[in-house]
């Protein structure tokens, strides 16, 4: 693996005790214990108006689509830890990913973005399901929307609330291995694509 591989890690909430934060947040720490370089990125410092049509053309795009266009940019390999609202996605990663995608300048349009990383998904949830089905419709937005590259591995953690140990790793050994397992598949995956 070369160093120029470089994993971003977020979740589409901004709540402070959200399990799919706590989830992003472990990603990144294992991608660095492996020698994988990572960065965690918290959507709640990134706080855009709902997307608007009118708003784009009177104003632009919002400064922090700009400024986390870049920071996708930066990294070759994305991770999103998706809650799930009502079977689907929320509002705010969905705003996040529509208003990237309208960015052009300076630098790489927010669709070349999409389409030259690679994605990989995963969940935490209360439930049995662990929130799986919210990635069904992510998975949709950035393959059909956006032209992005998705492994087919996704990981969730069901019961998230007895899941993760004080130190925030997953208390279930194998589960732990398993996401281990899908962060380097996504390093791996985006060393192929950026050699």
């Amino acid at each position: 693996m070369t160093s120029s591989v470089r994993l971003l890690f977020f979740a589409g909430s901004a709540r402070a005790g959200s399990f799919n934060k706590q989830l992003a947040r472990l990603g990144s720490m294992i991608a660095d214990a492996n020698g994988i370089p990572s960065t965690f990125a918290d959507l709640g410092d990134y706080p855009m108006p709902i997307y608007n049509a009118d708003l784009e053309a009177a104003e632009g795009q919002p400064e922090n689509a700009h400024k986390f266009k870049e920071l996708m940019a930066a990294h070759s390999g994305i991770f999103i830890a998706s809650p799930e609202y009502n079977a689907s996605i929320t509002p705010l990663l969905k705003n996040t990913l529509d208003w990237v995608s309208h960015v052009r300048e300076p630098g790489p349009s927010g669709f070349e973005v999409y389409k030259t990383r690679v994605f990989a998904l995963g969940s935490s949830s209360n439930g049995g399901m662990g929130g799986l089905r919210s990635l069904t419709t992510v998975r949709q937005v950035l393959e059909l929307g956006l032209g992005a590259l998705v492994l087919p591995d996704q990981f969730a953690v069901p019961r998230a609330k007895e899941a993760y140990g004080e130190d925030g790793h997953l208390k279930n050994k194998d589960s732990q291995e398993a996401f281990k397992a899908l962060i380097q598949k996504l390093a791996r995956a985006a060393h192929v694509l950026h050699g």
